[in-house]
């Protein structure tokens, strides 16, 4: 893994932020906070970045490449779209990592967020970020939950298929 210094004074980078849609909703001065306590960190194919187990806090944003996620050794998702996350559930519970995720692709590219962001927020800005990142969370978790029940709907469906045949 190649790392930055955190990205602090990168206001070149705002308009990058602006395009990945977990961030588009940010004012400005959240985007240059966020990159305040951010890293870029670029990963070589099958380079491990979060393992199943540890603990840490940061947030992950893929700005290029692709990443697979794997749990108890299986593949179980793959995420390959230009502000696709990573991480999320650590930032808000503090658990150990529940999966792991590998760079799939040379170059693999993520934003870092360091979880400790929302603790070295000014009280007053604390609530008007934590508003608007808990509804984009809500919104990343719904769309994840939408897949899991269609996913676990259709291995109900072939069960019981596979039970009546047998």
């Amino acid at each position: 893994m190649r790392e930055s210094p955190y990205l602090k004074n990168r206001d070149d980078l705002i308009g990058t932020l602006r395009k990945i849609p977990f961030l588009s909703s940010y004012e400005i001065k959240f985007l240059r906070k966020i990159l305040e306590l951010s890293k870029l960190r670029i990963y070589g194919a099958d380079e491990i970045i979060t393992r199943q187990g540890e603990y840490d806090t940061w947030l992950y944003v893929i700005l290029s490449g692709e990443v697979r996620v794997v749990k108890d050794e299986e593949e179980i998702a793959r995420l390959d779209a230009q502000g696709g996350t990573f991480g999320e559930l650590a930032m808000i519970d503090g658990e150990a990592r529940s999966a792991s995720v590998y760079a799939v692709s040379e170059n693999t590219t993520c934003l870092a967020i360091d979880g400790a962001l929302l603790d070295r927020l000014d009280p007053w800005e604390r609530t008007d970020f934590e508003a608007v990142y808990y509804r984009l969370l809500a919104e990343i978790l719904a769309h994840r939950l939408r897949i899991t029940s269609s996913e676990l709907s259709r291995v109900k469906q072939n069960l019981e298929f596979i039970n009546k045949t047998s």
